[in-house]
């Protein structure tokens, strides 16, 4: 395979460049593609990093962490509550257990509710947060001493829900590492098709250049170079406005959700410099593989 050294590939050749024409349709495609596939890589990137952030903050604080709920009669759950929190000071593994206030709970149900919820007259349950130490507590043992001791009291350690929530967030960033993948591919195999199409459009001029003693390195690397720096300065300019677009995302907020925080921060905003250059390296390939094909197949 024909390959233009680092020298040539940065320096180029004013003879040699004239092989290639510098616009029409090739040029904007293959500015066009690199630009836009860079765009989407940066959200790609962005949602990856984001969701696993989300599936580490979500094994974190859930992972030591329960809720126990005193479902009982009005004129009974401050006795109850007391008797749990009793319970739990003596069980081995629990490293402290408080009750939420009234104000508390309030706030938790005010995204839901709004904030005029009238919870002194519904039934809500008082809830204690649980937190294991190391090693953590037995909650089999646990919820069955519960039964007996408070019949009202309900042990949630979060396994039903917090499993799922986290494979879904890793499933997620793994979506995303697949479509930079195909991103990739999809940039690489529309470079080929421009490069291709600029080679056929060119068949006559590179016969001309081999009749005169042209070598087909010197023909290749001068497509090789048109195409690798068009596709840089194309991806560096996706980068720059996807860059832009994650930076006016809503930054993280508890109202938010999900929705929120799927932003870059601190050296991770680094991570996208790396795209134009590896969206050069794409088009490389892509161009060299197509350029030692076609002059093989018009030799």
């Amino acid at each position: 395979m024909i390959l233009p050294s680092l020298q040539n590939l940065i320096l180029g050749d004013a003879q040699a460049d004239r092989v290639v024409p510098p616009s029409g349709f090739t040029a904007h495609l293959t500015l066009f593609v690199s630009g836009a596939m860079a765009f989407l890589t940066v959200f790609a990137l962005a949602l990856s990093i984001a969701s696993g952030r989300l599936a580490d903050r979500w094994a974190d604080e859930l992972a030591g962490a329960a809720t126990l709920r005193i479902n009982a009669p009005a004129d009974q759950k401050v006795a109850q509550t007391e008797a749990a929190l009793a319970i739990l000071q003596q069980t081995p593994g629990v490293a402290r257990a408080r009750a939420l206030s009234r104000e508390e709970q309030v706030g938790l149900l005010t995204p839901w509710f709004g904030a005029d919820l009238p919870i002194d007259t519904l039934p809500v349950p008082q809830l204690i947060e649980v937190f294991s130490a190391d090693p953590p507590y037995d909650a089999t043992g646990l919820r069955l001493r519960l039964q007996a001791e408070v019949p009202g009291a309900v042990l949630d350690d979060h396994t039903r829900w917090r499993e799922p929530l986290v494979e879904a967030a890793r499933a997620l960033r793994l979506l995303a590492l697949i479509s930079i993948v195909l991103l990739g591919g999809a940039m690489a195999a529309m470079i080929t098709l421009a490069a291709n199409a600029a080679l056929a459009a060119n068949a006559q001029v590179i016969e001309v250049l081999r009749l005169v003693g042209a070598q087909d390195s010197y023909i290749a690397n001068a497509f090789i170079r048109r195409f690798t720096l068009r596709a840089l300065s194309g991806a560096a300019a996706g980068v720059a406005v996807g860059m832009l677009g994650v930076w006016l995302l809503p930054e993280a907020s508890e109202e938010g959700g999900f929705l929120t925080g799927l932003g870059l921060t601190g050296w991770r905003w680094l991570w996208p410099l790396v795209i134009p250059p590896l969206g050069a390296l794409v088009a490389f390939i892509a161009t060299s593989r197509a350029a030692n094909k076609r002059l093989g197949d018009l030799t």
